[in-house]
């Protein structure tokens, strides 16, 4: 968390710096834009701790039982779990508010084949996610999906990868992101969470996902939580 706060701190200081530049003073607009880069640097590649599963208990778990970086969301859905992870897995992207925006600025309008950052209509995300280099590495109904991909490296394998070649790539140079969808009965409803965790191979690895991830990450969280909120509105409807 340090370390989004203080990239995510930098950043707005070098805009801040950039404007009053033009505004302001540019001396002033100087010394905040250069505290910035410092910040928003010192922040990218300050250290990530290893976290590690004490006793697994999820799919997730058996397949990231150790990481670097991660989120967690969660919402009470009040619906049974078979209808709700029924929309988990025919969820189309544009039922996600903002996602196309988001996901549209992320590429910075680039086109790109159809996958996570550039989602086709009339098709479920979950499947676009695999066809654009995801891998399903686990799908329990109604519990538990979860789905992985090598988010550093992923240029030096051969691909479509299978579950085993996910699970058993430890050499380094790599980082890999692995996200699951879990429902669990509560109440009359159910509680729905998603969880993100990233594993790097090699400290060369954790430095250079860990500035990309510092700066995306408010944009990552935003996007999974509206996507809870879609699940929501689907499971309802």
């Amino acid at each position: 968390m340090l370390g989004v706060f203080l990239v995510q701190a930098g950043l707005t200081m070098v805009v801040a710096g950039l404007v009053a530049t033009l505004v302001v003073d540019v001396s002033l607009g100087l010394v905040l834009a250069v505290a910035g880069v410092g910040a928003a640097l010192a922040g990218g590649f300050l250290p990530a701790p290893t976290q590690r599963v004490a006793q697994p208990v999820s799919i997730l778990d058996e397949f990231a039982p150790e990481w670097h970086f991660s989120e967690f969301h969660e919402r009470h859905v009040a619906a049974p779990p078979e209808r709700v992870f029924r929309v988990i897995r025919e969820l189309e992207a544009g039922q996600i508010r903002f996602f196309h925006v988001l996901t549209w600025l992320r590429r910075f309008g680039r086109p790109l084949p159809p996958g996570i950052l550039h989602a086709p209509k009339g098709e479920p995300l979950i499947d676009v996610a695999v066809r654009g280099g995801f891998v399903v590495l686990g799908e329990d109904p109604p519990r538990e999906l979860v789905v992985g991909m090598v988010v550093v490296g992923q240029d030096r394998l051969t691909l479509p990868l299978s579950a085993a070649d996910y699970r058993g790539l430890v050499g380094p140079g790599f980082a890999k992101g692995t996200m699951n969808f879990r429902v669990t009965p509560a109440g009359a409803g159910s509680r729905v969470t998603t969880e993100t965790r990233v594993h790097a191979t090699s400290n060369a690895a954790r430095r250079s996902f860990g500035l990309y991830w510092r700066i995306i990450q408010p944009g990552s969280g935003f996007i999974r939580r509206m996507w809870l909120r879609a699940i929501e509105r689907c499971a309802l409807a």
